[in-house]
């Protein structure tokens, strides 16, 4: 095994509530009203744009506002995100044994990074490849596979871990093996 990539949101952390707070608040300062029940049932998971347009919300001005707006919340709502324990603890011994551990995610960099330092596991990964990386995102196996190129490993080198349908895809379109995280089952 030379190299573990983690999906962020739902397999590593679980930021369904934070996501979901930060993002009704931005949204209810423009005057769109969501709840956390239809925010869950519909739209958890979705890239910011595509979830963004299926809210109601156009133009990229307008997008980037609320964006900006969900990002500076999010800090507000650290104290409901949860550590996938078990896995980081798996990959911290796998990382002493000489294996690389990177994030894969569709998320904002600036989302994963203070995340990453609230829950104090930034020195526990070796890189991170965000949504803002890739031209292309999940399902394409893009992300994996220039993870991957980085470090020099071939997918029969390779795990990775995910949670959602599209993430499996990409996963699986990589060539390498692949776990499915349900973070309900490890609560």
């Amino acid at each position: 095994m030379k190299l573990i990539l983690l999906d962020f949101d739902g397999t590593l952390v679980d930021t369904r509530e934070a996501n979901a707070c930060a993002y009704i608040e931005a949204l209810s300062e423009y005057g769109i009203e969501l709840t956390k029940e239809v925010y869950f049932a519909k739209y958890f998971g979705m890239r910011c744009i595509e979830f963004m347009h299926s809210v109601g919300v156009d133009g990229e001005e307008r997008i980037r506002e609320i964006r900006r707006r969900k990002i500076e919340l999010y800090p507000k709502y650290f104290n409901t995100v949860v550590l996938n324990s078990p896995l980081w603890e798996w990959c911290q011994m796998m990382r002493k044994g000489g294996a690389k551990v990177w994030i894969v995610s569709t998320g904002h960099i600036d989302n994963i990074t203070n995340v990453m330092n609230y829950l104090n596991i930034k020195g526990g990964v070796d890189g991170v490849i965000s949504g803002d990386d890739v031209v292309v995102p999940k399902p394409s196996p893009d992300c994996f596979l220039r993870a991957m190129d980085i470090v020099g490993a071939t997918p029969e080198e390779t795990i990775i871990f995910e949670d959602s349908e599209i993430g499996l895809a990409a996963a699986k379109g990589s060539g390498a093996n692949y776990v499915r995280i349900n973070f309900d089952n490890l609560l």
